[in-house]
């Protein structure tokens, strides 16, 4: 008698779970290489990263830097270049989120953005925006001291003067950078220049060691002076070197001029100094070398003297804005080593002049004492700084 085994439920669903289980792993094992590379369905992971660019829109405001950042996602690179092609530099966070531009937008310019990011699923897209600054309503310039490439003397400041007055004084000191070859110690500070002019000047603690290469990189474009003063559009870059230590003493008591060079006495000469007792007496302190202006028309006129002199003057050699120079006087050879008889300058025989003119170069300073004189030289009048301690001169910084 034949028996028949009754199948419990629990029995078929395991038979039905085992049969659907042998195709899976058929599949799972037999898969093409490009079943595995298939990209999942879009989810919470790969919605696309939000890009904000700041600024934004037309004619805005020039002077900012560009801020780029990121929600949902990370950046992996930005740039921002302007029409001609000119790339802004900036930087990347170090958690993707942001980027911010190192220089600023800069007037008048078209700016293109593109903004390459990754998904927290890890899709990468590319992101563009574009922004464009108004124009400048007012230009500011500069001009210079010294040239580029040139050898000047240890006194020799950075000096930078002005068109239009400079409000924003610690913004625009911010954007000047003064490298040395030796981490030479210095300081801007901000002075009247005897034009009336807003000016600044660099200086060192010291004077320089010789052989010292400096570079200046005035990174001034898009850069805003401040009320009346108007926009900066273009950046100003200049390298010079320092000379051999060369000193000029002038005692206008003994009525002597001493040339040294590097601590050493080279030649003694014989001058005579500005008359006592009125304008026309010398300055005293430490005036710098400004420049050899060689053969040049000097009329008292131009310095308030009336119509003492207009004459032609050789181996000119400039010391201050306000007209005192050191020059050959031939006219005046009876006074030289015995007393002080002209009308502020420092005057020598032709052949000490020739000679002399010669061996000084811009940037020597001339370290002037005597009892007879008008006053110390002032910083604004060519290059006075020295005549401020180095706690004074460091206190017109406006970047404290």
């Amino acid at each position: 008698m034949s028996r028949t085994r009754a199948v419990t439920p629990a029995r078929v669903r395991a038979a039905v779970v085992a049969a659907l289980l042998v195709p899976l792993a058929a599949c799972s094992s037999n898969a093409s290489p490009g079943a595995q590379d298939a990209k999942p369905a879009p989810g919470a992971d790969d919605r696309p990263v939000k890009v904000t660019v700041t600024p934004q829109g037309d004619q805005v405001r020039a002077g900012r830097s560009v801020r780029v950042t990121a929600a949902g996602g990370r950046l992996t690179s930005v740039t921002v270049t302007d029409a001609e092609g000119h790339r802004l530099a900036g930087k990347l966070a170090a958690d993707g989120r942001s980027w911010l531009s190192t220089r600023k937008a800069v007037p008048g310019a078209a700016y293109a953005v593109t903004a390459a990011t990754r998904t927290e699923g890890g899709a990468t897209r590319s992101t563009k925006a574009s922004f464009t600054t108004a124009p400048a309503d007012k230009v500011n310039k500069v001009d210079w001291r010294p040239g580029a490439a040139a050898t000047v003397g240890v006194a020799q400041p950075i000096s930078l003067v002005f068109d239009n007055p400079v409000k924003n004084k610690a913004e625009v000191e911010k954007q000047l950078k003064v490298t040395t070859s030796n981490n030479t110690e210095g300081s801007w500070g901000w002075i009247q220049d005897w034009s009336g002019r807003d000016r600044v000047d660099w200086r060192p603690r010291t004077y320089w060691k010789p052989g010292t290469k400096v570079t200046l990189n005035a990174r001034l474009n898009g850069t805003d002076s401040g009320a009346g003063g108007g926009w900066f559009v273009r950046d100003y870059t200049t390298s010079f070197t320092i000379g051999a230590r060369q000193i000029v003493k002038v005692d206008l008591d003994s009525h002597q001029l001493t040339l040294l060079r590097d601590g050493e006495p080279v030649r003694l000469i014989p001058v005579s100094g500005g008359t006592p007792g009125g304008d026309r007496r010398s300055w005293r302190g430490t005036a710098v070398l400004m420049a050899k202006e060689g053969t040049i028309n000097m009329n008292s006129e131009t310095v308030g003297l009336a119509n003492a002199y207009d004459k032609m003057v050789d181996y000119s050699m400039r010391l201050t804005w306000s007209g005192m120079y050191a020059h050959a006087a031939p006219w005046n050879a009876r006074y030289f080593g015995n007393a002080n008889h002209s009308s502020g300058c420092i005057g020598m025989s032709d052949a000490d002049a020739a000679w002399f003119y010669q061996q000084v170069r811009p940037g020597d300073p001339f370290e002037i004492t005597g009892k007879e004189t008008k006053g110390v030289v002032a910083p604004g009048n060519g290059f006075g700084a020295w005549n401020l301690s180095w706690g004074e001169w460091r206190g017109k910084s406006a970047v404290r």
